[in-house]
């Protein structure tokens, strides 16, 4: 079992799906960290965003098992990729048809927020793919998440 976190301005009792936002890097579903520090300053930049609440940290257990066992429909990129940066451009897009996959849990590195000027940059031809990539690297590092994008996958999560 490994421990994720959620950051949020508001407390999670139970997770759900009809808060997510669309367009984030693996789509709408719910995100966790397995860093804490990553997920509260994630927590207070919602709060700064939308100026409501304050800044929380829901914890949860996973067993990571899952990831591998064939229950659950998986992606998994362990490092920043070209395969990488085209699925999150795709869920980026707000000219696709959306959700673009049905993956019920995808792990991987978190976008630099600029995705959509570097798309631009992408699709105009201004940029490469392998040039793409390094532009979309979290500025403080890699930093990793999870995403849980259906009620199967929500149910994996135990909250502490």
């Amino acid at each position: 079992m490994i421990r994720l976190y959620h950051g949020s301005n508001v407390k999670i009792e139970v997770p759900d799906l009809i808060h997510s936002k669309p367009f984030k890097d693996f789509g709408s579903g719910f995100y966790l960290s397995p860093d804490k520090q990553q997920a509260w300053d994630m927590a207070c930049q919602k709060v700064n965003q939308t100026k409501e609440g304050k800044a929380e940290v829901t914890e949860f257990l996973f067993d990571e098992r899952l990831m591998t066992s064939g229950e659950l429909k998986v992606l998994s990129y362990p490092d920043y990729s070209e395969e990488w940066a085209l699925f999150v451009l795709a869920n980026r897009d707000k000219q696709r048809e959306h959700p673009i996959h049905g993956y019920d849990i995808v792990y991987g590195p978190i976008a630099d927020d600029g995705v959509t000027y570097q798309l631009r940059r992408y699709e105009g031809g201004v940029i490469s793919l392998s040039r793409l990539v390094e532009e979309l690297k979290y500025a403080k590092g890699i930093t990793f998440q999870y995403f849980f994008g259906t009620e199967c996958a929500l149910q994996s999560l135990k909250r502490l």
